[in-house]
């Protein structure tokens, strides 16, 4: 088996070797072995940072991404948790269509001034108690796109 050092392994994934760090650091990837001060990793490492960058980019954070590996380093997929997630970023995304219309409602409107528009002062309403809704709550406001 080849192995691949950390330059290697950054120039393939496209991530910074300081991140490739991190995740070491936060238990995500190991290295197996060094060549003098630079880590060597299996080949597998890249299939494991592919799942890595989806379950951030599906706005899972990296304590619960490290959870979904077994402790073989084989992926470990719990589907109710995945049903969630996909539940919440419907929810997103129906959230974010209702303001992309919002939007686009306000720049077509022909009102003189968007607060003499009912519709306008209709979706500004809804939108103030949804957001009072979410500090009741506890919930967080939806977040933009996972960096």
């Amino acid at each position: 088996m080849k192995l691949l050092d950390i330059g290697e392994v950054a120039a393939r994934s496209g991530m910074k070797p300081s991140a490739l760090r991190y995740y070491e650091e936060a238990g995500l990837i190991s290295p197996v072995s060094r060549h003098g001060l630079r880590r060597q990793f299996a080949p597998e490492v890249l299939l494991r940072l592919k799942l890595i960058a989806m379950g951030k980019a599906a706005g899972f954070p990296l304590g619960e991404i490290a959870a979904m590996f077994g402790p073989n380093g084989e992926p470990s997929l719990p589907r109710d948790v995945l049903h969630a997630k996909a539940d919440a970023i419907d929810q997103t995304i129906r959230e974010l269509a209702a303001l992309r219309d919002t939007l686009r409602h306000v720049a077509d409107c022909p009102a003189p001034s968007h607060m003499e528009c009912p519709t306008f002062r209709r979706l500004v309403e809804v939108a103030g108690t949804r957001g009072r809704g979410r500090e009741r709550s506890g919930s967080p406001p939806p977040r933009g796109r996972p960096r």
